[in-house]
Order: C-alpha cells, then sequence, then structure tokens
C-alpha cells in the first residue's frame, strides 16, 4: 500500500506520532515543552524518524533533514541540561524544537502528496506548483509562528521551568 516497504512502515509509523503530539503542545502551551508526557513522546517519535530516515530515504536531501532534525531535537531536550542563563535556555529550547517540528513537516507534507490518494497521488514531482505551495505555506508557518513565540517569551521574561 502507498508504495511503501515494511522498513518504511517503520520510519512511518514510529516518526508519526510526533506530529499530533507538536500540534496538541503548539496548541496547548505554544510551543514543545520537552519535560512532558507529550514532551518524551515528541523526543522519541522524532528519534526514531530521525533514525529511520537512513533505512529508508532515497535522496540525499532526506539524510540532510534526518540528520538536521536529530540535532535540533537534541539540542533542544539538552539545553536545559547545560550551565547556561535559564532565558537563553528556553529561547534555544524553542527555537530548535519549532526548527525540528518545521524539519518533520516538510518530507511528512512532500510524502503525502507524492503517494495520497493510493496509485493516483496529487503531485508526482518535486517541483508541482501544489507541493511547492504546500513548503511555502510551511515555512510561512515557521517564521510568523517562531516569530509569535519570541515576542511571547520576551514579553514574558520567565526563567527556564521545563
Amino acid at each position: 500500500m502507498f508504495g511503501i516497504s515494511p522498513l518504511g512502515w517503520l520510519h512511518t509509523l514510529g516518526s508519526l506520532p510526533a506530529i499530533p503530539v507538536a500540534f496538541y503542545m503548539f496548541a496547548r502551551h505554544g510551543r514543545i515543552v520537552p519535560r512532558s508526557i507529550p514532551g518524551g513522546v515528541y523526543f522519541v517519535s522524532m528519534l526514531i524518524g530521525s533514525a529511520t530516515v537512513f533505512l529508508v530515504a532515497h535522496q540525499p536531501v532526506s539524510y540532510v533533514i534526518g540528520l538536521i532534525a536529530a540535532l535540533l531535537v537534541l539540542a533542544g531536550y539538552g539545553v536545559g541540561l547545560l550551565p547556561v542563563s535559564p532565558r537563553l535556555a528556553r529561547y534555544v529550547e524553542t527555537v530548535c524544537l519549532s526548527l525540528s517540528a518545521f524539519f518533520l513537516m516538510v518530507p511528512t507534507v512532500s510524502e503525502t502528496l507524492r503517494r495520497v490518494p493510493d496509485g493516483h497521488p496529487f503531485v508526482t514531482a518535486l517541483d508541482a506548483p501544489l507541493l511547492l505551495g504546500f513548503q511555502a505555506g510551511l515555512l510561512v508557518l515557521l517564521v510568523v509562528g517562531l516569530s509569535a513565540q519570541i515576542i511571547h517569551l520576551r514579553r514574558k521574561g520567565t526563567a527556564f521551568r521545563g
């Protein structure tokens, strides 16, 4: 189904929980909250997706996206453990984890549009206008969302609280 191999299904189903969990945390908290149950699910799902992309990817850019996503997740979750300013840690955490969600959604949208509906996908080429439009929309959402998060953090001016 959808031309996905068994390893592809492992990759897809392993990383899939990160999407609704990220949406939930963005809607509820305005950011990804690492030290929470949904944050733990996001962390594990993102690492599964980032690690398994190397087993299923067919394009070199996929390896780069997987590596960047993994590094962003590790940085976002690890910054709170470093001896840095709590305020700086909150900014780094928020930016890294929001960027990781962006790097999750770009290939998700691309693969979905290139595989659904089964047998007659919405797009067949990486330069299809519909796909480029969705990717541009994700970029706008990233810029607007990160700007709103940073403005909120500046106004709130609170210390790091997991």
